[in-house]
């Protein structure tokens, strides 16, 4: 069974700047790691910190937050004997603004954390690369024009873009142009050695390849939809005469010419289909049966996304009547004898942490990896960008027992994150100066728009936690979790963090409901 680290997804995106008026809260010193153990830990003082209470409050004070705080654990104990999570999930809940141990179920144990990976990604990226950074894509030339003629070829340098789509290409090509350039004797070269050449990642299960959540990553790639699913193509099926063959289109429409697509599918009275795509190429199957009348559509990965890139670059060329004699290659521009033609901007980072984060984007985590790993001068790869994202989180003092990372996006089953890493990061990051941004991308429980709640948008509906939680979702086979934040009666703000690698029934209903008690204690 494929896994997914992602919930089903609609078709809309905002690209205006998010303006989250939220006021930082400052954290205080690093959280100390509680012994690996089933048994709760309450309200544990932390280094840098505070203990609950004033040394000097009456005992009668002290007594009482003690009382409460018991009450508090023993309340997330009940929960968390459920079946679905009494052997299964670990759970670390501190004060979201001094970091205190509010409770603690085996929070040191380091497991797979799914999409809960895309945390310590987003906030290490915010870190490196800035709020405000933004990929390019450039149309470089090499030899003179004359009358029109560009005497040599046309370089397409693509450095991650994981948001590029055919209007970004089609704006390229018009610029291209508007530069006096109408036909090219030489080819279209495809520059994406701004990242390494393993597209794939070594720790991802090869039978994923086919499946949009698992594309290649490449510094040079196409965005079909406006969820930047990118890496892929949307293949459009409609059904025709029952008994026939349906029609088959793709979108971007150029990605035709670049894939082949075989029609095993049949118009039928239902709709049920299927897309998968030969290991090592470009050969794309749709199988199954398809509705007479009906229209379907899916995404499914290519194979070399810079080439990909390329030929959509190539007919927006066409569409401009700018005529290339030559074929398309992958390559790496010379770095002399070089003008820009044109570049494309991608939206900033901040603006890309909605649908990343609000919607769980594979891609735009293993982007924004290999674009981390390539601030070092050599070309972006999976074991430079992971380094850096550990780099940063060890960084800010927090327990970091039994990290370790493979890719940005936590597809890997090889990950391994504790509760307390995530929670003490969530804690410490409210430090950052653009920690407001940060928490405006993750998904809010119970808001039901597309890029509001996000992946939380139908889950602890009706409830306190809704529009109060904000956390990021993580699954995969056998893996949920769920880190984030949420504020309860009184005004204080937890950060939680609820990890289960479990056989057998789901504990995702557990997880609501600690959240949920959170959101409704009044400490």
């Amino acid at each position: 069974m494929p896994m997914s680290t992602t919930e089903p997804r609609g078709h809309a995106l905002r690209r205006a700047t998010l303006a989250a008026g939220l006021a930082l809260a400052l954290g205080a010193g690093p959280v100390l790691a509680q012994p690996a153990s089933a048994a709760p830990v309450v309200n544990a003082p932390v280094a840098g910190t505070a203990a609950t209470g004033s040394a000097q409050a009456p005992a009668v004070e002290a007594q009482a937050a003690a009382a409460k705080a018991a009450t508090l654990s023993s309340t997330l104990s009940s929960i968390l004997n459920d079946s679905r999570s009494k052997t299964e999930t670990d759970v670390s809940v501190l004060d979201a603004k001094t970091g205190a141990v509010v409770y603690a179920r085996r929070a040191t144990s380091a497991g797979m954390p799914a999409s809960n990976n895309k945390i310590l990604t987003a906030v290490a990226a915010m870190h490196e690369l800035g709020p405000d950074y933004r990929f390019t894509t450039d149309v470089v030339r090499r030899g003179t024009v004359t009358d029109g003629v560009l005497k040599g070829d046309l370089y397409l340098i693509g450095k991650g873009d994981p948001t590029s789509r055919q209007s970004d290409y089609a704006a390229l090509a018009k610029a291209v142009k508007a530069a006096g350039i109408t036909s090219v004797t030489g080819k279209v070269v495809a520059d994406g050695s701004f990242f390494d050449s393993q597209r794939y990642n070594p720790g991802w299960y090869t039978s994923y390849a086919s499946e949009y959540y698992a594309a290649q990553t490449a510094a040079l790639t196409v965005a079909p939809n406006s969820d930047l699913d990118s890496g892929t193509v949307l293949v459009n099926v409609k059904g025709g005469t029952r008994g026939k063959r349906p029609t088959l289109t793709t979108t971007p429409a150029a990605a035709k010419k670049y894939v082949r697509l075989v029609n095993s599918a049949t118009t039928t009275g239902s709709t049920s289909l299927s897309l998968s795509r030969k290991a090592g190429g470009n050969t794309i199957t749709v199988r199954g049966q398809v509705r007479s009348g009906g229209s379907w559509s899916g995404l499914v990965t290519v194979d070399k996304p810079e080439l990909y890139a390329a030929a959509v670059f190539r007919a927006e060329l066409d569409k401009q009547k700018v005529k290339v004699k030559g074929g398309t290659s992958l390559g790496t521009t010379p770095a002399s004898g070089r003008t820009r033609v044109a570049r494309d901007r991608s939206i900033t980072l901040t603006q890309l942490l909605v649908p990343f984060l609000k919607l769980s984007n594979n891609m735009h985590a293993e982007a924004l990896t290999k674009t981390m790993g390539a601030r070092g001068g050599k070309p972006g790869s999976w074991s430079a960008g992971t380094a850096r994202t550990v780099a940063y989180v060890k960084s800010l003092g927090v327990p970091t027992a039994g990290l370790s990372l493979t890719d940005g996006s936590g597809v890997s089953r090889k990950d391994r994150v504790s509760p307390l890493t995530l929670a003490s990061v969530l804690v410490k990051v409210r430090e950052e100066p653009w920690w407001s941004q940060f928490d405006a991308g993750l998904p809010v429980a119970g808001v039901n728009t597309h890029l509001g709640g996000g992946t939380l948008r139908h889950r602890m509906t009706g409830t306190r936690a809704a529009g109060n939680a904000h956390a990021k979702t993580g699954s995969l086979t056998g893996v949920t979790a769920l880190s984030g934040y949420v504020t309860g009666r009184d005004g204080r703000r937890y950060a939680f963090s609820l990890i289960s690698n479990y056989a057998g029934a789901t504990p995702r209903p557990v997880e609501n409901e600690v959240v949920v008690a959170l959101a409704n204690w009044r400490g």
